[in-house]
Formats: C-alpha cells, structure tokens, sequence
C-alpha cells in the first residue's frame, strides 16, 4: 500500500510538471504572438516607396506617461515606420525625477528602433505662447542647444543645426480659440525654408484650412498622434490606426524621409480620411482601387467588381447619375464590391468624399 502511494504522488508530480512546463511554454507563445507586428497595407506609388510615420511623440521626459523604448514597441507594433520623439523643451513636468539632458529620450530609444527596423528621428518640441505656438524641430543634432529663453536664438539654432520645423496644431483651440490665422512669424519662417510642414491633423482635431496653406505654400501635411498616454488606451488599435503621415520617399532612410518631406510628398491619414495634393492621392487611390471589367451582363445592365487592395477606406459620391450606379457607395478597406450601371453608361465619374485635396475640396476622379 505503501509503495503504491509512492508510486501514486511521483505519477502527479510529473503530471503536474508536465503541466507547469506546458503552462510556462504557452506564456512564451504568447508573449511572442503579443511582439508581432501588424502589418498596414498602404501601396507604393510609381517611383517611391510608401512609408507610415508619427512625427508628433511624447515620453515621460517631457509631459507623457511612457518611457522612451516602449514607444518604439508600440510603433513597431502598431505599424509605423518612421517615428520622432518630440518632447517639450520648456515643458517637463517630471523634471524633479529626470535629470538628464533634452538628448536622454532619443539616446534612450535609438538601439531600441534600430532593433525594430524604425527610423528614429532626432527631434525636439518647441513649446512657446501664439506666436509662433509650438513646433517640432526635426533632424537636429543637439536638443539642449534648441533651448534658449527668446525663441528668435531658437530659431537661429536651428538653422545652424541645418534641422526642420512642422507647425504643430495651427488649430488647436487653446492658442486659437476663434480663429485659424498664420501669422507673419509663420510666414517669415516659411520664406526662410525652416517650416517645411503642418499638422492638418492632430490627435482628434483637424483643420481644412491649414490643408489649404499648404497646398498654398508647397508644404507638407502631416498628421501626427501627439500621444501622451498609452497609445492601446487612446486608439483602438487591434481595429484602426492611430492618425499618421504617408511618406513617399525614394529610399528608407533618413535621408530619404528628409527629402520626401521638403518636397512636399506626403499624406495625412486619419479617422479613414485621406488629406493631401491631389495628385498624389490621385495616385495613391489608382495603386489601391481597380474596377474589373464586367463579369456578367443582361439586356439592361452590366455587373463590374470594385477591389480595394489597401487598408484605405473609400467613400464615394457618384457623380454621373445616368449611370444607374448607386448615389453615394463605400469600398472598404481589402474588399471587393459589385457595381451594377446600365448597359448604355459611357462614363462613371466620382467624387471621394473622404480625399481631401484643399479646403473645400474633394478628389474627383473617373473610374472609366
């Protein structure tokens, strides 16, 4: 008897080992299934690679909540290629519990982008009353000699530091409260090649009329998170994307990023909108969207597939209306529709209610 309960806990101390090993193997499975990245299916236009990018970041360096590596796991996971972590230079509300310099977030942060194949842009925001509001300073070289008490010195270094500026939220209604106005800091900053960009878009606000400026002033638009907090936590980010730029640069690189931006070749994607130069959307919609010849016809009409290849979502208006499509349709994103028009339509000419090309205006484009 004695023997067989021995025999009876050394059987449930190896199940129960059995058990714990499997237990802790599939913790490891899913600490790695928790590391994958999501991939967002944006294509490439003639010519350029396109790449997703956040050039509007916080860390706990400054006044946001999450330290500088896990942001470069929550891009890579999130899908972003190109990231700048843009903390406040004349804000940092942690600074009793940082004492390092304006450079420690970047120096923090760069082994962890290269690990994950990121371009880690060095940057720095300029924080400071209307005018000039805040702006990221982009491709610096020092942050803490961006910090000066008159911005002009600002300003000045960086020119010296050959860096860029993107005009943060020219909308927000805490610097702007009744109006959107550029003013002649702005202007000055345009003429002198320092401000190469503008958020159209920021966090959940966006503004058509700085859309307007700059397809005005040949400016690249962008649209940027701003994230403080954790971005799992403000974005659904299983189901959607936080809002970022579409870059479509020659080569991925910094360099290459750089280049995209001064000339203008970027988009800003948000909320499924789309906001840029026409012609680029124009573009990016043709490399997402085909209409497939028709697949099955009767006396009166023909039947045609619609395939979105992207993770865009298209909104359309339609409008040729003897055509017999339908008013208003939307192809979502990797999906596929039928259109039904009549046998006699010649043209099927739309509008994409949600491809911003100006201030009051929308991509109008013929799908035959």
């Amino acid at each position: 008897m004695k023997k067989l309960y021995v025999i009876l806990l050394s059987s449930i101390f190896c199940v129960s080992t059995l058990l714990a090993q499997q237990n802790a193997n599939n913790i490891e499975l899913r600490i790695k299934q928790t590391a994958q990245r999501k991939n967002i299916l944006i294509p490439n236009i003639e010519g350029y690679q396109t790449l997703k990018g956040d050039f509007h970041i916080h860390t706990v360096f400054s006044d946001g909540l999450v330290w500088p590596t896990i942001r470069i796991q929550e891009c890579w996971a999130e899908g972003i290629d190109v990231m700048a972590i843009t903390d406040h230079l004349e804000y940092r509300p942690h600074k009793a519990y940082m004492q390092k310099g304006h450079n420690h977030s970047y120096e923090l942060a760069i082994n962890e982008a290269k690990k994950h194949n990121i371009l880690l842009i060095k940057a720095a925001e300029i924080t400071r009353e209307m005018p000039p509001g805040h702006l990221n300073a982009l491709f610096i070289n020092d942050a803490d000699a961006l910090h000066h008490k008159k911005v002009e010195k600002t300003f000045e270094e960086v020119k010296e530091q050959n860096a860029l500026l993107l005009w943060n939220h020219p909308g927000w209604k805490a610097q702007q409260p009744d109006t959107c106005l550029i003013y002649e800091v702005h202007q000055k900053l345009i003429k002198e090649g320092l401000v190469q960009g503008m958020e159209v878009m920021n966090y959940n606000e966006w503004y058509p009329i700085v859309l307007q400026w700059c397809i005005d002033y040949n400016l690249a638009v962008f649209a940027n998170s701003d994230i403080h907090g954790v971005t799992g936590y403000v974005y659904d980010v299983k189901h959607a994307h936080r809002p970022m730029t579409l870059l479509f640069a020659k080569e991925r690189t910094q360099k290459g990023v750089r280049e995209a931006i001064e000339s203008a070749r970027t988009i800003a994607w948000f909320d499924q909108q789309l906001a840029g130069p026409e012609e680029l959307i124009k573009q990016l919609f043709k490399a997402s969207v085909t209409l497939k010849p028709a697949f099955h016809t009767d006396d009166k009409h023909v039947y045609m597939e619609l395939s979105n290849s992207s993770d865009m979502q298209f909104e359309f208006i339609n409008e040729t209306k003897s055509n017999g499509a339908p008013a208003n349709f939307t192809l979502q994103p990797r999906k596929t529709i039928v259109v039904r028009l009549a046998k006699s339509s010649k043209a099927f000419k739309v509008t994409l209610d949600n491809c911003h090309i100006g201030m009051d205006k929308k991509l109008q484009i013929d799908l035959m």
